[in-house]
């Protein structure tokens, strides 16, 4: 019977360390209990470490509660594991799974703003790639707080949210985005380049503005010098704008823009019509990027008054009325004219 009873005690040590030996070892083995390429797990904040084990050992990341709670103990991470969402794409440690949580090595979501555009499309984006509602981030673009040091006419963003690609973590707030993206404007729009736009004698909102009309009025960075030198050439002799993309904002802005701008919606009664009231219209039309901006502040030296479209994304310029007509004729009319013989059966 005592030998029994030995016996008895030697397996059940046997047993215990067999399993011990194992659990260690899972503690230390990759792992991937998952069919998909990647997965990924979101922390909440204030979730403690048997929280964060389930959810780990729920998305197949960690194999058991038991393996996470020995990777945990050795790992000493129980008190640094971050808030956030992580993504997993192959096998690995309980160890390596931790080290990630406990570093907040979270998952950030590349939201790409392109230039020439304004708040509403912005918003439209934010919401797209599900990091909040479009409504939340329009709100946010309405606090011109951020840019009253030198703008305090400001009554919202337009202008100032900073077209790039954001490297985001989940549930960054529109708040959070829109501080961001003025920061990274000020940064491309630095104290020399406005310097050199008050030596054109242009006030830091007037620059914006003439830099979001270079931004819709051509897509080439050669011509972008060449378009701001126009505006401001028609400003200096007091000649109107009469930029078509200030029109299509003013509709717009109306909700009345149907994608075609017709020779009624020049008269339509806006400020920003540059149709119809002379100068710079009253903020800017679209958030600019950093060569438009360039151009605004420092414009080519020619005596352009006028540019038309060669209709394949260039353009041609004139100094005199004259010659912009010729380039009308050529580049529009005859070129049309034929187009719509090409095409008739």
């Amino acid at each position: 019977m005592r030998r029994f009873v030995y016996f008895l005690i030697f397996l059940i040590v046997v047993a215990v360390a067999v399993g011990g030996a194992v659990i260690y070892q899972r503690a230390f083995a990759p792992y991937k209990g998952y069919s998909a390429p990647e997965q990924f797990v979101d922390v909440p904040q204030g979730s403690g470490a048997p929280e964060i084990g389930r959810r780990l050992v729920e998305a197949g990341v960690i194999r058991d509660l038991l393996t996470f709670d020995v990777a945990l103990w050795q790992s000493g991470q129980a008190r640094r594991l971050q808030a956030g969402e992580y993504r997993f794409d192959r096998a690995m440690t309980p160890a390596e799974v931790l080290d990630k949580i406990g570093r907040g090595d979270v998952y950030e979501h590349r939201v790409t703003f392109p230039e020439g555009l304004i708040i509403p499309e912005m918003a439209a984006i934010y919401e797209e790639k599900r990091l909040g509602t479009a409504a939340s981030f329009v709100e946010a673009a309405k606090d011109s707080t951020l840019v009253a040091a030198y703008d305090p006419g400001a009554s919202d963003l337009e202008g100032y949210l900073f077209p790039e690609t954001y490297s985001l973590p989940r549930g960054t707030s529109a708040s959070r985005l829109v501080r961001l993206m003025v920061e990274r404007f000020e940064q491309n729009f630095p104290p020399e380049l406005r310097q050199a736009a008050v030596a054109h004698g242009l006030t830091v909102r007037q620059a914006v503005v003439l830099a979001s009309l270079v931004e819709k009025e051509t897509a080439r960075d050669d011509e972008r010098p060449l378009v701001a030198a126009v505006y401001l050439n028609r400003l200096a002799k007091g000649m109107p704008m009469q930029c078509d993309p200030t029109v299509i904002y003013a509709l717009r802005k109306a909700g009345k823009y149907t994608g075609n701008l017709t020779r009624e919606d020049l008269d339509f009664d806006s400020a920003y019509n540059t149709y119809r009231y002379p100068g710079l219209p009253p903020g800017p039309i679209a958030a600019p990027g950093r060569p438009s901006l360039d151009a605004a502040a420092k414009p080519a030296q020619v005596d352009y008054l006028y540019f038309v479209s060669r209709n394949d994304r260039s353009h041609v310029f004139a100094s005199t009325l004259d010659e912009h007509n010729r380039n009308v004729q050529k580049y529009q009319v005859e070129y049309f004219r034929q187009k719509r013989l090409e095409t008739a059966p």
